[in-house]
């Protein structure tokens, strides 16, 4: 899962929260508690940043005790969505002619924003050679 570590430091009057695996994801609050509250939206709009300008997304540093932010599940088999697009060298255009769609469609499918069906999503990393594998597991 797309967990990614951040820390915690004091900023004058505030806290500022920072993932050290993206540099451009920051953010804060007045209180620890209210900086976490917006960390998820600063994780989601770097990467969405990140992949508007055609970056790299970085996979998550192993926590090593630390605490996480995680993108939503849609949220991160989007990303792989597109991680597997750039390995293997497709453009939103060669998506749009496999799976017979518009370009505003295959858009969506990568929006991070946009509430995609699961079975899209699914039909779109079949065609990028990738599948879906689901698992379940006590927290700890």
């Amino acid at each position: 899962m797309y967990a990614y570590p951040f820390t915690l430091e004091p900023d004058d009057d505030t806290v500022l929260l920072r993932f050290p695996d993206i540099a451009i994801a920051h953010t804060f609050g007045e209180t620890e508690e209210e900086a976490i509250s917006h960390a998820g939206d600063a994780l989601e709009t770097a990467i969405i940043a990140i992949m508007e300008n055609k970056g790299d997304v970085p996979r998550p540093s192993p926590a090593r005790g630390r605490r996480t932010v995680s993108l939503a599940p849609l949220g991160a088999m989007k990303v792989e969505l597109y991680r597997a697009m750039r390995a293997s060298s497709i453009t939103k255009a060669d998506l749009a002619r496999r799976l017979d769609l518009h370009a505003p469609q295959v858009d969506r499918l990568l929006d991070l924003r946009h509430a995609s069906k699961l079975d899209k999503i699914e039909h779109a990393l079949r065609a990028v050679g990738k599948e879906i594998e689901i698992r379940v597991r006590n927290v700890a």
